[in-house]
């Protein structure tokens, strides 16, 4: 069974970096044609792809959001992470981390998101 699992702060000051870490379980995110992507949805609006990683490491990131974040993995522990930096009230938002078999927001397993709210 795919879990995914979401965890970090849940409150990060303006012009922070947002950490995030999404901790997979039941598969293998090096298993081959599977992307791992971050998604946000700010209260009151849609989903944005913000960005993902593939089974071979590749990034890849939204081009609103490419300056400010960065995706990365560790394989020994089955791990997506996530930075977002100079973060402002507008990034506050529910995070997930999901699986997709292309770059966007169709995904087949998503995990249950994490609020973070950013402080002016």
């Amino acid at each position: 069974q795919v879990q995914l699992q979401e965890s970090g702060p849940g409150l990060v000051k303006s012009s922070q970096t947002l950490s995030l870490t999404c901790t997979v379980s039941g598969v293998s995110i090096q298993t081959d044609f599977y992307y791992w992507a971050w998604i946000r949805q700010p209260p009151g609006k849609g989903p944005e792809w913000m960005g993902a990683i593939s089974w071979m490491g590749s990034t890849h990131y939204s081009p609103s959001l490419k300056s400010r974040t960065d995706i990365s993995r560790d394989t020994s522990k089955n791990q997506i992470k996530l930075q977002l930096s100079s973060v402002t009230p507008e990034d506050t938002a529910v995070y997930y981390c999901a699986r997709t078999r292309a770059l966007g927001l169709d995904y087949d397993y998503r995990g249950q998101g994490t609020q973070v709210t950013v402080s002016s």
